[in-house]
């Protein structure tokens, strides 16, 4: 089984970390293969952001040489999920909609503890329209952009470790969810830190995606995410100026 991991943004380390993470959930005979976008903000924190990894996330899947099972979309909140279910035959998996659901089966509350406070709307938009948010007790930002938890990730703990509890305190949330991919890695000192099951959104993502191509299982095809129609598409990719 192949699994393409593709990252929203067009930082490459951070894709190598979720990369990691997924390597590390994957069962025996899963081949995971992170791909980023060659087109891109270096950190995706906002909608215009947003949409234009939609894009790359898409063209960075149909560039892709080669037979895969699987797609997964490691950017929390972000737009595209929906198209990429068009374009494919094979399961997709959205790591936000992944972790959410992973969280219900642990806990009756979650809480989202993301970035940047920029994002939260994304987010619960997202779980909104997935139909996640009726158990999503709060979704929280600790203040740090996407690429400051490479840089520092003492201060990186010390933050979502902190907005984690009061979740779990103020909210009464009982489930945690990472809200970033590149927060993969700091799963288990937030645990250590708040007591609670703590869900990373690639790591859940990378299972499902190992489930449902166990099952045989794939998108519907008969309305919502039927194929694209025949059609011409002007000037596309567009040609810099």
């Amino acid at each position: 089984m192949r699994i393409l991991v593709v990252n929203v943004n067009t930082t490459r380390s951070l894709t190598d970390a979720i990369g990691r993470q997924a390597v590390g959930a994957a069962s025996p005979g899963t081949e995971i293969v992170p791909l980023t976008p060659s087109f891109g903000a270096e950190s995706v924190e906002g909608n215009y952001e947003s949409y234009l990894a939609a894009l790359a996330v898409m063209e960075t899947v149909r560039a892709y040489q080669g037979p895969f099972d699987a797609v997964i979309q490691a950017g929390y909140g972000e737009h595209g999920r929906e198209g990429l279910q068009e374009l494919l035959d094979v399961p997709v998996v959205d790591i936000t909609e992944a972790a959410a659901s992973t969280a219900q089966f642990l806990g009756r509350t979650y809480s989202v503890v993301t970035s940047l406070d920029r994002t939260v709307p994304l987010i619960e938009e997202r779980l909104r329209a997935a139909g996640l948010d009726s158990r999503c007790a709060s979704v929280r930002a600790s203040g740090l952009p996407v690429l400051a938890l490479e840089r520092d990730e003492k201060a990186a703990v010390d933050a979502i470790a902190e907005q984690a509890a009061r979740a779990v305190e103020d909210d009464r949330a009982e489930v945690i969810c990472l809200g970033c991919g590149g927060m993969s890695q700091l799963a288990e000192r937030v645990v250590e830190r708040t007591g609670v099951p703590v869900v990373d959104g690639v790591t859940a993502a990378v299972k499902i995606a190992e489930s449902l191509v166990g099952l045989g299982l794939s998108t519907s095809k008969v309305r919502t995410y039927a194929p694209p129609r025949p059609k011409a598409v002007r000037n596309w990719p567009p040609v810099a100026r």
